[in-house]
Formats: C-alpha cells, sequence, structure tokens
C-alpha cells in the first residue's frame, strides 16, 4: 500500500516533483523523463507509471524556461518509439503466454493481457496509436502486436504515427494551458480529468462488449 500511495502522490503532485528534478538535475532531467517514458512503454510489468500526466505537467514548465518544449518533444518521442518496439520484440520472443511463467506471471495480469489481446484483434494495426492515449492498455498492446507476429514494419509505422502524435498532443495541451491560472491552481483536478479521459475508449470499449454479452445471454 506504501508504494499505491507514493504513486499516487507522485501523479497528484506531479509537477512539484518536476520541479524539484529541474532544480536538483538540471538537463538531466530529460534524461529522467526518457527513462520513465521508455519504462513505461516498453516494459510491459510496468504499466502503472503516469505517461500522460507527466508530460502534461513537463510542457507546462517549458514557457517559465525551466524546459525546453523542442528538447523536451524529441525525447519523449525517441523513447515512446523504442519502448514500444523493444515491447514489441520481448512479445514476440516470450509470446502470450508470459502470464503462466512464475516470475514474469507476478507483475503482470491475465486480465489486463485480455483485454488488450480482444482490443488488438478487433482494432488491428490502428490499435497501436489508439492505445497510445490508454493508460495500461498501452503497455500491453505492443507487446500483443509482437506475440501476433504482426509484421514489423507494419508494426512499426503506427508505433510512429501513436509516439508523434501522443507525446505532441499531451505536451501541447500542458504548453499552452499548463499556466493558465485556473489551471494551473486546480493542477490536480487536471491531472484527474486528463486520466479519465485517457480511459474513456477502454471504458467505451469495455460497456459495449457487456452490453453485447448480455444481448447474447
Amino acid at each position: 500500500m506504501n508504494l499505491i500511495s507514493q504513486l499516487i502522490d507522485f501523479i497528484l503532485h506531479i509537477d512539484e516533483h518536476l520541479i524539484h528534478l529541474v532544480s536538483q538535475y538540471g538537463t538531466l532531467t530529460y534524461g529522467i523523463l526518457f527513462l520513465i517514458i521508455f519504462v513505461e512503454t516498453g516494459l510491459v510489468m510496468m504499466p502503472f507509471l503516469p505517461g500522460d500526466s507527466m508530460l502534461f505537467a513537463a510542457a507546462a514548465l517549458a514557457p517559465q524556461g525551466a524546459l525546453n518544449i523542442w528538447i523536451l518533444f524529441v525525447v519523449c518521442f525517441v523513447a515512446a518509439v523504442i519502448g514500444d518496439t523493444l515491447n514489441y520484440h520481448i512479445g514476440k520472443a516470450v509470446g502470450l503466454g508470459v502470464t503462466k511463467h512464475p516470475k514474469f506471471g507476478r507483475f503482470i495480469k491475465e486480465e489486463h493481457m485480455i483485454k488488450a489481446t480482444h482490443f488488438f484483434n478487433k482494432y488491428g494495426g490502428k490499435t497501436i496509436v489508439m492505445a497510445r492515449f490508454m493508460p495500461f492498455i498501452r503497455t500491453f498492446i505492443p507487446f500483443v502486436a509482437g506475440a501476433s507476429r504482426m509484421h514489423y514494419s507494419y508494426f512499426i509505422l503506427y508505433n510512429i504515427i501513436g509516439a508523434f502524435l501522443w507525446v505532441a498532443i499531451c505536451l501541447g495541451l500542458g504548453y499552452f494551458f499548463g499556466n493558465i491560472p485556473v489551471v494551473k491552481d486546480n493542477f490536480e483536478i487536471v491531472l484527474i480529468l486528463i486520466i479519465l479521459v485517457s480511459v474513456l475508449p477502454a471504458i467505451f470499449s469495455a460497456f459495449k462488449a457487456w452490453r453485447e454479452n448480455r444481448r447474447h445471454s
């Protein structure tokens, strides 16, 4: 529970944590942000890291001169592409049976893998782009793509498009709206709304599947 409470605190006060990182580490902050994005997208057992809110908060610091928005974009974009690529190759090597693995299975919930597989089978390559805006799901989709033996040239195209849109939109919202007084004064509420909006597609998909199941039962 202590780890969960620390994670929640990090997400809800990510602006304060980033300010601390910038003041303490300076340009090394870009490397820290790279690692967080890379780990969230590249390691299937780390789906809980706050990618959306972190991008938003980091971009909000850019107009103040704390971070450079263009360097931030390149760093986060490259991290997102490389992360998904690694995840794809891990999935291709390990396969969907990873949830049964005595070691790795403890860190990967089968229900998340099933949802990601269903989502992937339904929407195909578009899933890789759509999943970028869906916490948890975005970490599992590249793994499922690799395990399903999606052709790499097909995967990398959607990977690049999805990473570009995700990073550009999250940074753009943070850069242009993160320092508006009403947004800044209610930063925690804004971050919660971002998280809720980003999971809406998954909620809608689950609700639609539930309705279809009830109709056929």
